[in-house]
């Protein structure tokens, strides 16, 4: 493409609308125009200048404010859309996704299932959305602010007669143009912090450019506040997992490779106390009733020593005891393990005797553990148990079948097998809490409940977040921006001394009604005029 070169000899790029040195108009188009835009100062904007190249056609699709608009409707629309129905990541584990969804929520669930908006905020497709938004931020500052660095840095202080007349303040004045007037103007020009420039008797007057470049500020920390979230979905940056853990029972830390287990030696709940806590809390005593104080579990954390191989139980090394309380988490490794949530009294063992129905002899009684059930009990002398189906979290389908909800014992339901001496061929019987049932006839032998075992559990998160600084360097600094352009703006002023007359126009991006109450106080007793408004708004005012 050609350079424009304007007469006062400033060589512009192709595209420029006004000369970056004198103001000049250079394009035919913007000659009758009443008054200039000069949101960019007439620069060439590469996405208004070229427009040949596949690289051309992307730029200038992504520098449309319009398209950066929709980017982020869209991505919001999304983020609605993923929060009518749970995240795959807060649905049972112990079923398919699919499964859960449509039994739960019907077709309009597997349909969700279907789209993707089951796991949406890792979805290739709505982290497209995020980087789209990214590149739309970071073509759109750099169409913009390059070109409007140069055409300020640029200007001169001797402006073109149509640059000046065509500004919205704007005045001529025929008043004496002495040395003392103009050291009066210059002086209450510095009192009001401008930066003064002199070329030729003529003078700029400036300051706060600075706020010209909060929005492009604004862009910046944007861009980084989304690089931010977006390095969450690498792998070791960001970890939230839940981990259930019941009194007595040791597990692996998530995301440590094994490396760290956790053994849940004791949970404590505590309550407010109508007696002690009762002036304080009263009013919510009685209304809820039991109100939680503190919870925390009792934990001894151990370390792996050396290497195991597959299915072969790891040596462990205790490393310390200590308690987790809410917002006093316990921390290894990178990793802190937050109490968030607890159940208490979930059942743990049940203990059943076989019994005969008659006599109500028993002839041996057997303890189930509900969480790892055994196949076979043998209780000697001939007399066996054997648990043909266990259902943790029984219910009828809708086929009238027994299933289970979960895998949680919340309503337990076993079909046992009973063989004796006398019945070799053994007796099935469907044994529900509450509930038996013998779908073979009627049985010589019972499975009579005993007692019930119970566990608390505590509920723990492993977070783990080496993105929050990043964030939190992108929230300042969007406020750096917002504070920059929106507590200042740039202002200018323009004297210029043309055949006897002093011709003046003055410009800001915002707050015109300042810009004017500054220019009555510098040209207060001075002889000059103070320009006028040439806008409608201006007018009619």
């Amino acid at each position: 493409m050609n350079e424009v070169k304007c007469e006062c000899g400033h060589v512009n790029p192709h595209g420029t609308v006004l000369c970056e040195s004198c103001g000049k108009v250079l394009e035919e188009k913007e000659i009758n125009k009443q008054l200039l835009d000069m949101r960019y100062e007439g620069s060439a904007r590469r996405s208004q200048t070229y427009n040949k190249t596949i690289i051309d056609k992307i730029w200038n699709f992504f520098s449309s404010v319009k398209v950066g608009v929709w980017l982020i409707v869209l991505t919001l629309l999304a983020s609605i859309f993923g929060t009518i129905l749970p995240q795959v990541m807060y649905i049972p584990q112990n079923i398919p996704a699919i499964e859960h969804y449509e039994n739960e929520y019907g077709w309009f669930g597997k349909l969700y299932y279907e789209l993707g908006f089951h796991n949406l905020y890792s979805s290739w497709w709505y982290l497209l959305l995020i980087a789209s938004i990214g590149v739309s931020l970071v073509i759109c500052s750099l169409d913009r602010v390059v070109p409007l660095y140069r055409a300020l840095k640029n200007q001169r202080v001797t402006r073109h007669e149509g640059f000046l007349r065509r500004q919205r303040l704007f005045g001529v004045s025929e008043a004496p143009q002495s040395d003392e007037v103009y050291k009066t103007i210059t002086s209450k020009l510095g009192s009001k912090r401008y930066n003064i420039r002199e070329e030729n008797g003529n003078i700029l007057a400036e300051k706060n450019r600075f706020s010209r470049w909060g929005p492009y500020i604004n862009h910046i920390g944007l861009i980084i506040f989304l690089i931010g979230g977006m390095l969450r979905f690498v792998p070791g940056m960001y970890v939230d997992k839940t981990l259930w853990i019941r009194e007595g029972e040791t597990k692996a830390i998530p995301e440590t490779d094994g490396q760290y287990y956790l053994t849940n030696n004791q949970f404590i709940v505590e309550l407010y106390d109508k007696e002690k806590d009762g002036e304080v809390f009263e009013q919510a005593l009685e209304r809820a009733g039991g109100v939680v104080k503190t919870y925390q579990a009792n934990v001894t954390l151990y370390e792996k020593e050396g290497d195991t191989i597959p299915g072969e139980q790891p040596e462990l090394v205790k490393v310390r005891d200590d308690e987790i309380r809410v917002n006093e988490p316990l921390k290894v490794d990178g990793l802190a393990l937050y109490q968030v949530d607890y159940k208490l009294n979930e059942l743990h063992k049940m203990s059943f005797s076989l019994q005969d129905k008659e006599t109500g002899d028993s002839f041996g009684d057997i303890q189930i553990d509900l969480f790892n059930p055994e196949e076979q009990y043998d209780l000697g002398n001939g007399y066996s148990v054997e648990v043909k189906s266990y259902f943790p979290d029984f219910e009828f389908d809708e086929d009238g079948e027994p299933a289970t909800k979960s895998r949680v014992p919340n309503n337990p339901a076993f079909v046992f097998e009973m063989k004796a001496p006398d019945k070799p061929d053994g007796e099935v019987s469907f044994v529900a809490i509450q509930e038996t049932i013998e779908p073979l006839g009627d049985n010589k032998y019972k499975m009579t409940f005993k007692g019930v075992e119970t566990n608390n559990v505590s509920g723990l998160t492993v977070r783990k977040d080496l993105t929050l600084w990043i964030l939190g360097l992108g929230g300042v600094i969007f406020m750096i921006g917002v504070a920059q352009g929106a507590y200042w703006n740039h202002r200018r002023i323009w004297i210029r001394r043309i055949d006897n007359k002093v011709w003046i126009a003055g410009h800001t991006n915002k707050n015109w009604h300042g810009l004017r109450r500054e220019l009555e106080a510098v040209f207060d007793g001075t002889g000059i005029e103070v320009p006028e408004d040439q806008s409608e708004e201006g007018r009619k005012g």
